[in-house]
């Protein structure tokens, strides 16, 4: 029996090796893991280039208080915000604690401006944004946050794509609106270019600013290195968080310097955030993800896996109703319940993983070989094929 509490359902496999795209059972069993970790392993398991960064940096030193200077995370910042829409940044050890600090920023902002009445931040319903009490609060989800009342106050909500539903929310006490460009969890649904601009139009229209959460989404999974990138815009608060890690825990919030300037000394802190390790495996991972080549190649590939999958749906119309997705976080709405669809993946070698409205999600790592993606494609129309048989 386990000492592991149960909250989580995991699958009765375990797994003793990984090298790029593929995981090794503890039985010998090889499968295609278009899981990595849910979009962590933007590398792929056990790179090289990653390994060797961490086995320089363990060989120093491993961690060290914020109380200090840490050169390699000032590194780090600077990279981001020379690439980026931001000026500062902070680092963090998860998306949820990213989340939880963008939520601080916006607050602190408005309080510093005098404005301490614009305090509450507005998300789509249904979303997903972490897992601490904040943030499923945040994501408006009766689910999540079932038995763990009371409500966290100062969130309010809009439905997915309901654009009155989104203005008659908005009151003087909106501090910011929170979206993801692509939602993960909740179905990987992709909100269009126009939409982000008038997102962006609104907030400053509104005096409100505008987080993008890109923890799922951002660090070259769309194919380029925020998925905002594709709207032309520019947002006030990005929290990042998996795929800068490439597998290392590590999360940070991106932010501009108008916004920061409410984040005095000990209004945040984190125990082991951007410690030497994480940072010298975020910067291993941008040396590679920053490459204009590297994400040129992630959307060509993506786009060849999108139309092979499209050609499935249309062979198969009756089991996928959909193709949703971008750069290479893809998903497949199904007609009924993927529970069992997932299964027959698993037991054919790929590994895949749900989201909301019947999605299977798909996340190869990001230096996926062509021959791989039409691996899972066969074994997709296998699947498909012994669904149609039945």
């Amino acid at each position: 029996m386990s000492s592991l509490a149960n909250n989580y359902n995991r699958r009765k496999i375990s797994f003793k090796k990984g090298k790029g795209s593929f995981l090794y059972s503890s039985k010998g069993i090889k499968y295609l893991d278009f899981i990595q970790g849910i979009a962590v392993n933007s590398l792929g398991h056990s790179n090289s280039y990653l390994n060797k960064a961490l086995l320089n940096q363990s060989r120093k030193v491993w961690h060290v208080s914020n109380a200090f200077e840490i050169p390699e995370g000032e590194k780090l910042a600077k990279r981001l915000t020379k690439n980026t829409f931001a000026d500062y940044v902070i680092f963090q050890n998860s998306g949820a604690e990213a989340t939880e600090v963008a939520i601080k920023v916006a607050r602190k902002y408005f309080y510093s401006k005098r404005k301490p009445y614009k305090n509450r931040i507005l998300c789509i319903k249904n979303s997903f944004h972490g897992r601490t009490l904040a943030a499923i609060h945040a994501s408006g989800s009766k689910k999540m946050t079932e038995g763990f009342g009371p409500k966290i106050p100062g969130f309010d909500h809009f439905i997915f794509g309901d654009h009155k539903s989104l203005k008659k929310s908005i009151t003087k006490k909106t501090a910011a609106i929170m979206v993801e460009p692509v939602l993960g969890e909740g179905g990987i649904k992709v909100i269009p270019k126009w939409c982000l601009k008038g997102l962006r139009k609104i907030c400053d229209q509104k005096n409100i600013l505008l987080i993008c959460d890109e923890v799922q989404c951002g660090i070259g999974r769309s194919g380029k290195f925020f998925a905002f990138e594709y709207s032309g815009i520019k947002p006030d608060i990005v929290p990042i968080a998996k795929g800068i890690g490439g597998g290392f825990p590590l999360g940070a919030v991106l932010m501009t310097k108008k916004v920061s300037t409410g984040m005095t000394p000990g209004t945040h802190g984190s125990t082991f955030g951007g410690n030497p390790l994480a940072m010298k495996i975020g910067n291993a991972v941008l040396d590679k993800i920053m490459n204009k080549k590297f994400l040129r190649n992630v959307q060509k590939i993506s786009n060849h896996f999108i139309i092979e999958l499209n050609k499935i749906k249309k062979e198969y119309p009756k089991i996928i109703k959909d193709v949703r997705g971008l750069g290479l976080l893809i998903g497949l709405q199904l007609y009924r319940d993927q529970t069992n669809f997932i299964k027959k993946l698993e037991k054919n070698k790929l590994l895949t993983i749900r989201a909301a409205d019947n999605v299977i999600r798909i996340l190869p790592p990001l230096n996926v070989k062509k021959s791989e993606i039409n691996m899972s494609i066969k074994i997709i129309k296998k699947v498909c094929k012994e669904y149609k048989l039945k």
